[in-house]
């Protein structure tokens, strides 16, 4: 199975997909260590996703994340919760298809909405239209999900517990060993 030299498995989809969520689940359930990306950015710098966001603009969040993301893939045995736009740079794209398998946690632009509706964590969703702000970045990063996905799960309304057990199931199977054949 791709990944398996290393043991890591990467959840990527947008922000309020479930990928720390499910991942810190997943991690639980499979014996592996649970990282967050923009959770290691927030605590070596010391301040939140919209300070940097504020401070150094998404030009200089998306260079300390492709750094994080560098590194992070490096580990082994590790379930990685990415940010929402990591697959934005190329090189994250290719350090995760390279170095893990690779789930994308696919939901609708509704249930995002719901998820994300009250958080103020998420700087690109300030703002007076979030429904057309996750639109446009559905319609840009879908196919760069699908570009590195070996895994596409849709989080839907289930429960927490039945995705990890479908995501199990998924890992188990045999096409897991190729590439995801959805794509």
């Amino acid at each position: 199975m791709k990944g398996s030299k290393t043991g890591n498995i990467f959840l990527v989809g947008l922000m309020g997909a479930g990928k720390t969520t499910i991942g810190r689940q997943l991690a639980k359930s499979q014996d592996k260590d649970f990282l967050d990306s923009d959770h290691e950015i927030e605590s070596r710098t010391g301040v939140n996703i919209p300070t940097i966001f504020e401070l150094e603009g998404e030009g200089g969040f998306r260079l300390r994340e492709q750094a994080m993301i560098e590194e992070l893939t490096q580990r082994g045995n590790i379930v990685l919760a990415t940010g929402g736009g990591a697959v934005l740079n190329e090189q994250n794209r290719a350090n995760l298809h390279s170095r893990g398998l690779v789930v994308y946690l696919r939901a609708t632009i509704t249930d995002l909405l719901a998820r994300t509706r009250h958080d103020k964590n998420r700087p690109l969703l300030q703002t007076a239209d979030p429904q057309k702000k996750l639109e446009e970045l559905f319609a840009q990063r879908d196919p760069l999900y699908r570009e590195i996905a070996d895994i596409i799960v849709d989080t839907g309304q289930q429960s927490v517990p039945q995705l990890v057990r479908q995501l199990e199931k998924k890992l188990q199977e045999p096409s897991t060993a190729h590439a995801n054949l959805d794509r």
